[in-house]
């Protein structure tokens, strides 16, 4: 079956990631089927699809059109058994994820590609239990979903080429950009590098060199600028790859190299500082600065996307 017969969608879980994936599929005039086993979830499906459609600047006409496209599924068999492709955005418990997938084989045609949506739990282990493992993968999903371009395509030890080239040509032709992950390793591409840059931004808060705010101004004015359209290999290129390691020779050995979590991040949490939600992480936040930061981060994402058209 080629990528172009791959036109009945099934969505699990029907929470903010699951929503995200069932809006591009079916922004794309795919028809997408949604389960999910709590019915409050199932019941707003609809309304906040056409929420996220109206903050992307879609006009109110041509919503219903979109929502049309998907229908939501109290009933696992409902939405899978004519499934060509399966996406699972269930909690990020490994047990669910395994049994999800056990129920979905046992539901789903055999030609249907099977793909779970992760940010930290090896593909592997979602998959090993399952009869026909050739057929799964990764999708990882960027939040929020329908705004960010980027899925990693994760390959395990079982996954056929056939898999892989289907994923990667769905992916390309509802707008996304896949990429594909060779080796299924913990964080795949994306999440790896992220947290790098994590463990030093937190290193340097708790090292007392600067202040989170200090970290993350320096961040959003300097060369968070340029990474939407310059990526770190790319600039080692254009500044010279003898600059650059210059620079690491000098640098790299004073970096943050602890393989353990930050002890000042483990005290913010034990302590119920957990960011945003809380009021209180490495900064601190009201409901009015929350919500601020969130708009901010929409309002750039729809900008950005225009201007790289």
């Amino acid at each position: 079956m080629s990528s172009a017969t791959l036109r009945n969608i099934a969505i699990i879980g029907a929470g903010l990631m699951g929503h995200g994936i069932a809006l591009t599929f079916a922004r794309a005039g795919y028809a997408v089927r949604v389960y999910d086993p709590v019915a409050d979830s199932l019941a707003t499906l609809k309304a906040r699809i056409s929420d996220s459609l109206i903050a992307l600047g879609v006009p109110a006409d041509d919503v219903p059109a979109i929502t049309n496209n998907v229908t939501p599924c109290s009933d696992l068999s409902d939405a899978v058994s004519t499934a060509d492709l399966v996406v699972e955005a269930a909690p990020e418990k490994l047990a669910l994820k395994q049994q999800i997938f056990t129920d979905v084989e046992a539901l789903a045609p055999a030609h249907c590609l099977l793909a779970s949506n992760t940010s930290v739990i090896p593909i592997t282990s979602i998959m090993e239990n399952l009869g026909d493992r050739s057929r799964a993968l990764g999708t990882h999903w960027w939040n929020p979903p329908h705004m960010i371009p980027l899925v990693e395509v994760i390959r395990t030890k079982w996954t056929t080429d056939l898999a892989m080239e289907q994923m990667v040509a769905i992916l390309a032709e509802i707008g996304k950009t896949p990429v594909r992950v060779e080796k299924d390793v913990p964080g795949f591409i994306g999440n790896r590098l992220q947290h790098a840059l994590w463990r030093e931004a937190v290193s340097l808060v708790e090292n007392g060199v600067c202040s989170a705010e200090a970290v993350d101004s320096v961040i959003k004015s300097s060369f968070g600028r340029r990474l939407a359209v310059l990526g770190p290999l790319e600039n080692a290129d254009l500044v010279g790859t003898d600059l650059t390691l210059d620079i690491h020779q000098n640098v790299l050995a004073d970096l943050e190299a602890s393989g353990a979590p930050s002890p000042y991040l483990e005290r913010l949490v034990s302590e119920g500082k957990l960011g945003m939600k809380s009021g209180e992480g490495f900064r601190n936040w009201t409901s009015e600065t929350a919500e601020a930061t969130r708009n901010r981060v929409t309002t750039h994402l729809r900008k950005l996307d225009t201007i790289l058209e």
